[in-house]
């Protein structure tokens, strides 16, 4: 193929999705092909990684290599994969559930480890896939089927947690928007270091209201600061549905333990062989 005449169809895989009619997540397949494409990469340099979740089954979807794993654990793979084929373009994806409950202890050592990569959180406020239960970002008095009154628990703050952790690049955008998410993921891909992209994915089947986000969205609310701290008083003043990229951070990226670390390894494991 003409590298010059790639284009966002070039990098989808032919698999219809089956996510629920008006998924916020068919957002994302677009806004992440249209990045490929505009970035120019080949189908072949490129992984994507995920869990479980309606979110998670988005390699499927991808013309890539793809890798769809266990529950929260796409980070650690896609980590693993980076580190041991720094040529390629690693995206890992998944839900809000699935990165921010299950995987968070993946989240937070991503964040602070910084391996270059990219990360795709599609944030519902729901589990969508499980038919409806709370999930981390599930506000206190929203009524489930389980909690009826709410489970009167404090949401989880993705954004500002990626920010404390280390996360090197930080940005919110919105699957109604997929030009501007496209772009969004562009930057993060080409930004060194661990990129956290929370996108705002509407569940029609579970939580119909959140078709309205399409008039609620703070679009460009958020910019880049100058400091963390900057960054975490603009994501708690910012309106709760702000998008935008808050935090590009230089810290540099985390490439492994080093050779002499490298080559204890690999002697620990001659030593099983022999």
């Amino acid at each position: 193929m003409n590298e010059a005449m790639r284009k966002p169809n070039d990098f989808k895989s032919g698999v219809k999705p089956i996510w629920c009619p008006g998924c916020g997540d068919y957002g994302v397949l677009s806004a992440l092909t249209k990045a490929f494409a505009r970035l120019n990469c080949a189908p072949e340099k490129i992984a994507v990684v995920s869990g479980i979740g309606c979110a998670a089954r988005i390699p499927a979807y991808v013309n890539a290599y793809g890798l769809h794993g266990l529950h929260g654990r796409a980070l650690p793979a896609a980590a693993g994969l980076k580190l041991a084929r720094p040529e390629l373009t690693v995206i890992a994806a998944g839900g809000d559930g699935d990165i921010y409950s299950i995987g968070g202890n993946h989240f937070i050592h991503a964040c602070r480890r910084n391996v270059d990569m990219t990360l795709i959180v599609m944030d519902n406020r729901i589990y969508g896939m499980t038919k409806g239960q709370p999930s981390p970002t599930t506000e206190p008095d929203y009524p489930t089927h389980l909690y009826p009154a709410g489970t009167h628990v404090q949401p989880l703050d993705g954004m500002s947690l990626a920010l404390v952790a280390g996360a090197n690049f930080v940005a919110r955008a919105f699957t109604g928007d997929p030009n501007d998410l496209a772009e969004i993921i562009v930057e993060a891909i080409r930004h060194p270091g661990f990129s956290v992209i929370e996108v705002l994915s509407p569940c029609v089947t579970f939580r119909p209201e959140e078709r309205e986000w399409k008039h609620q969205i703070a679009r460009h609310a958020l910019t880049p600061a100058g400091s963390v701290a900057e960054a975490l008083a603009a994501v708690a003043s910012a309106p709760e549905l702000s998008t935008g990229i808050v935090w590009k951070g230089n810290r540099p990226p985390y490439t492994g333990p080093g050779d002499q670390a490298g080559k204890r390894v690999q002697d620990v494991l001659d030593s099983f062989v022999a």
